[in-house]
């Protein structure tokens, strides 16, 4: 870890603990009335890290969790959280990593050194994508643009605020719910909505 990251994961329980004081309104949004997708979550696909291309209908049974992440954020601790969340919801739940620099330059990295901080500093098992635009721009990546676009997913136009916002699509393609980067992935209302 460069210092800066050493002195942002020093500080990640301060964010979190702060964030806890000031509320979680509008941390938060789900899908009320269960709105089915438009455009279907398993046509899509993505480029791994590594290269390898990525087919969503191989996770057909499975929730997913998808989060935009960065290597020098504040929030960047929560790598080691979604490691654990994954861990232990093995077999039930897919987490999906989509590396970005949209949020005040903090993924400087290629893919290869991405991938290295990533299995050295928090030994990630879950698949990573390629780093790509995760913000409503041209050039978004198409994942992305389902999960931002209501035209597509059938009800959410919010695009991430931030890194290490996550959306969670359930066991059959649908988009239920986002969590903004201040809600923990051991948070309440992450642990309730993969486990309906």
């Amino acid at each position: 870890m460069t210092v800066r990251q050493k002195i942002l994961k020093a500080v990640y329980p301060v964010i979190m603990g702060l964030s806890n004081i000031l509320g979680k309104d509008n941390q938060t949004m789900k899908n009320e009335k269960n709105v089915m997708p438009l455009k279907s979550f398993y046509d899509l696909e993505a480029r791994a890290n590594d290269g390898s291309l990525i087919h969503f209908s191989q996770f057909a049974g499975k929730k997913i969790l998808l989060v935009n992440t960065a290597s020098e954020c504040g929030y960047t601790d929560q790598y080691a959280d979604l490691e654990k969340l994954y861990q232990q919801y093995k077999g039930k739940l897919i987490i999906l990593g989509f590396p970005a620099n949209d949020f005040k330059n903090q993924e400087k990295g290629d893919d290869a050194t991405i991938a290295a901080f990533c299995k050295l500093n928090y030994d990630i098992s879950f698949p990573l994508m390629r780093k790509s635009q995760v913000i409503k721009a041209d050039g978004q990546n198409s994942v992305y643009r389902w999960l931002t676009d209501l035209h597509q997913n059938g009800w959410c136009s919010r695009q991430p605020d931030w890194n290490f916002s996550k959306y969670l699509v359930n066991e059959n393609g649908v988009l239920t719910n986002y969590f903004n980067q201040n809600v923990s992935p051991f948070d309440e209302s992450i642990i309730t909505a993969i486990s309906q």
